[in-house]
């Protein structure tokens, strides 16, 4: 398995993974998306839901468009969960609490203080409760948050309430099992938000859906009484507890930041940094740019953009996309793949799913057995193919012969010729 690279970027967002010391563990692991170009207008803290993590689609649409809109948000993992270090057995609301101060930390000391909070479900009410303990500050939105951290014990883990505080139990959420300790209830059963909401004194937005089944619309009533002015409160009409479609994420994200260029200066709404305009390419082409400096192209076909990149152990390489070679190897392995699909399609055979591997190296040709070439190299690409399905033994052989009949492999394996010219205009 490839590590997730350290930064991407597309034409409406960068996004760098971060690692900073949590509460109870000493590596919290997140990542902060940003603009695709030029300083944020401000920072932002996303907290997600209970057991979810940062790469939650509706964390990840909704962090992304901000940044598209010109500010950075960080969104990480709390203790045990995703890729952060600890276990999760051990955490509870209050070491969640402490965690949102370490990363709201991270970014004063590395970045800038966040000035705007966001919330998820349980990761709203732990914005609302650590509000008060940072100054910078200046607005909080959740989205489907409880009043209260007692509907989570007496929901979601009622069958488990009982636990003594050093007794554990495993419980299952969302089709995941996960291990608690009664010492999370006994957390969960304190009043947390109460006493918090009345010292909020903070612009709050409240993004709820009146037809959440996890957390029911009362609960927006409840926070919304509880309050202060400046206040407002966005129905998320028939959105599910998760925003698991993009367009309710999408929806979201452009109400925020609406809402809180109000309260983070007008320049947010005036003035918003917008993925810079890519070029229009005509279809069947495909164009490739690169700046003065490093090795960073932009590639752009009709409908798509990309980064190519060189590793970082290259002098001016920053890893922020494949390789030309990467490129290569996932033209050919998606075409392989595409062309048994489509020829498993045809044939009516119970193909569930392809899995190519692919590398590439070069060889001396005096080593090479089967290659005309006798001298100089020769280059070579592996492919490997796994294919799952109930297939016979005479299919997986058709399927791998067909592999070898894809339009991208007969154009690496037949006479080609690439013909450079000046562009003219």
């Amino acid at each position: 398995m490839v590590p997730p690279a350290d930064e991407t970027s597309t034409r409406s967002h960068r996004s760098r993974r971060v690692r900073f010391p949590g509460a109870q563990t000493e590596e919290l692991v997140g990542v902060l998306d940003q603009p695709p170009s030029g300083e944020p207008k401000a920072y932002a803290l996303f907290a997600h839901c209970f057991t979810c993590s940062k790469d939650l689609k509706a964390a990840v649409k909704i962090s992304r468009s901000l940044a598209a809109k010109g500010l950075a948000v960080l969104r990480f993992d709390f203790t045990g969960l995703g890729e952060s270090a600890g276990e999760f057995a051990d955490s509870n609301f209050s070491s969640n609490l402490e965690d949102l101060l370490a990363a709201a930390d991270f970014l004063r000391k590395e970045y800038q203080a966040p000035r705007l909070l966001i919330g998820h479900s349980l990761g709203g009410a732990a914005v609302l409760a650590v509000a008060e303990e940072l100054p910078e500050v200046q607005a909080v939105a959740t989205l489907g948050a409880p009043s209260d951290t007692t509907h989570l014990r007496d929901g979601l883990l009622a069958g488990v309430k009982d636990l003594a505080s050093d007794e554990s139990a495993q419980v299952q959420v969302a089709g995941r099992s996960f291990s608690v300790k009664g010492q999370l209830l006994d957390d969960l059963a304190e009043d947390h938000l109460a006493p918090r909401l009345e010292k909020l004194r903070r612009p709050l937005l409240i993004l709820h859906s009146p037809v959440d089944t996890v957390v029911g619309i009362d609960h927006a009533r409840r926070i919304y009484k509880a309050a202060f002015h400046p206040k407002s409160f966005v129905s998320l009409d028939d959105a599910d507890h998760l925003l698991s479609r993009a367009r309710d994420a999408a929806y979201a994200a452009d109400v925020l930041a609406a809402w809180a260029a109000r309260y983070l200066g007008e320049e947010l709404a005036d003035d918003a940094v917008t993925a810079p305009a890519r070029p229009e390419v005509e279809g069947g082409r495909v164009r490739v740019e690169i700046g003065a400096e490093g090795f960073r192209c932009d590639v752009d076909t009709p409908n798509h953009h990309l980064v190519a990149d060189e590793p970082t152990h290259i002098p001016g390489g920053t890893d922020l996309g494949p390789n030309p070679y990467e490129l290569l190897l996932s033209a050919l392995g998606a075409c392989t793949a595409m062309t048994l699909r489509m020829y498993a399609g045809r044939k009516k055979w119970p193909l569930e799913g392809v899995v190519a591997e692919l590398r590439h190296d070069r060889v001396h040709a005096k080593d090479c057995e089967d290659c005309e070439s006798s001298e100089g190299y020769i280059d070579q690409i592996w492919l490997e193919l796994e294919v799952a399905g109930d297939l016979d033994q005479e299919q997986r052989e058709r399927l791998l012969e067909i592999a070898g009949r894809c339009p991208v492999n007969r154009t690496l394996t037949t006479e080609t010729k690439i013909r450079e010219s000046w562009r003219q205009g």
